[in-house]
């Protein structure tokens, strides 16, 4: 099924991409643009986050890192999902 038909992406596209590190809408968003047009979608992303699509999820309750060393650094977020300033590429 569709989560964001402006992109095309899917529920399967969204919990693969959770599966791989991103655990916040806008860290979906970064790796496949969903919820980058009209926003629509960005409440489904939500629930879909809260439901278990995210196994770092549970370790990042627990208060362990999310995202660590360069999967971090990719996102340009801290584990609570704010953004944070990226290092210029050299």
């Amino acid at each position: 099924m569709f989560v964001c038909s402006c992109f095309g992406v899917t529920e399967e596209q969204v919990r693969k991409h959770a599966e791989s590190g991103a655990c916040t809408p806008r860290q979906i968003a970064s790796a496949c643009k969903a919820g980058t047009d009209c926003g629509g979608c960005v409440r489904r992303i939500q629930a879909l986050l809260g439901r278990g699509a995210c196994p770092r999820r549970e370790s990042a309750d627990r208060g362990a890192p999310a995202l660590t060393g360069a999967a971090a650094a990719r996102t340009g977020e801290d584990r609570q999902g704010a953004p944070v300033a990226l290092p210029d590429a050299a």
